[in-house]
């Protein structure tokens, strides 16, 4: 792990959580939830990939702080470094075929719908202050949202490598008995202000309901309201639900039902086996974009958010890889897409100057 400060943060409506040093780590994150039930250690914290079958990087830390911390929207750039463009990936060109190669097996009805990342890669003259980037991303956001993770648990290939960024989306968050997941779509506005409710309102219950099927048998009550509410969050306008729960068994923990729930068809696609298949080939490995960041403690209680909205800044804190995704349905307009990532990308990418890009 890097030396000095936290090495896990986690921030939102008003709270923060912060976590410094590893007395264990976990790659594997069923065994940290079967060490956590058997009260082995107090507490976990840390991040999954958006692939559960690579290595995690969970650890137990030597100490936590848990912070009050006020909501703002700071602008500016807090002295950080400015960014110059260095490379993405794919290129341009490559990723509108990649887009073309998705539409065309929706179109033989292999899938419905598939969520495509790219990758924006800069360099920076100075090396950039991963925890300052991470609370200068909270105060930026309406929510105070932030998280910054050290990826090194996760293996030699990971080593002082951080994950930094801003996401809204609770996959799944216990207290006690109450279990609550609050999922968000992203959604265009028309010039009248109304939803396409073939489109956007749509795609949002599906994701809704994919959560609702999943936690229906783990919950003796489930609260799945009808209808949505559109709120603005981070980058742009977004559909959200909050669907509440009363857990059954009081040995399923935060961890466990965040396993059971990732990915959701807003960071996957739908079905989520051939979503999954879909991006494996056509997009290859993701790393941690689009996984999971957060924390469970030996009660079961724990929050696990859906790292979006985020960037991997490397051991010598120069170089920074920055993640947008968009999905690709039916009819979508490659170009479309593009410029959604591209929107996206503002999140993590707004609290910098950019010397120069592409795209």
């Amino acid at each position: 792990m890097t030396a000095g400060g936290p090495h896990f943060l986690l921030a939102g409506s008003g709270a923060e959580l912060t976590a410094r040093g590893a007395v264990a780590a976990f790659t594997e994150p069923a065994a940290a939830a079967a060490a956590l039930r058997r009260g082995r250690h107090r507490i976990v914290v840390g991040a999954m990939p958006f692939d559960l079958g690579e290595p995690a990087a969970l650890v137990v830390p030597e100490s936590v702080e848990a912070l009050t911390v006020p909501c703002g929207a700071a602008t500016g750039r807090c002295g950080l470094p400015a960014l110059e463009f260095a490379a993405e990936c794919p290129v341009i060109d490559d990723y509108l075929a990649r887009v073309r190669e998705v539409i065309r097996r929706i179109e033989t009805g292999e899938l419905e719908r598939a969520v495509l990342a790219r990758v924006i890669e800069f360099a920076a003259a100075e090396p950039v202050d991963a925890i300052g980037l991470a609370r200068h991303l909270a105060r930026r956001d309406i929510g105070g949202n932030a998280f910054h993770v050290d990826l090194g648990p996760a293996g030699p290939a990971h080593t002082d490598r951080v994950l930094v960024g801003s996401s809204h989306e609770v996959l799944v968050h216990r207290r006690g008995d109450t279990v609550v997941c609050h999922p968000w779509t992203c959604v265009d506005a028309h010039p009248d202000g109304l939803l396409d409710p073939p489109d956007e309102l749509d795609r949002h219950a599906a994701v809704v309901d994919a959560v609702a099927t999943v936690l229906g048998p783990l919950c003796t009550e489930l609260e799945v309201p009808q209808g949505s509410s559109v709120a603005c969050a981070g980058d742009g306008r977004r559909l959200s639900t909050v669907v509440t729960g009363r857990i059954r068994d009081a040995e399923t923990s935060a961890l466990d039902l965040a396993l059971a729930l990732h990915p959701t068809p807003a960071v996957c696609g739908s079905p989520k086996a051939a979503a999954t298949r879909a991006i494996a080939e056509v997009e290859g490995q993701r790393g941690f974009f689009a996984g999971l960041v957060g924390w469970t403690d030996m009660y079961g209680d724990g929050h696990w958010r859906v790292a979006s909205r985020c960037a991997e800044l490397g051991a010598d804190r120069k170089s920074l890889r920055a993640w947008a995704g968009c999905g690709v349905v039916a009819g979508s307009n490659p170009a479309l897409e593009l410029a959604e990532t591209a929107d996206k990308l503002r999140t993590v990418l707004g609290p910098f100057r950019i010397l120069a890009t592409t795209g």
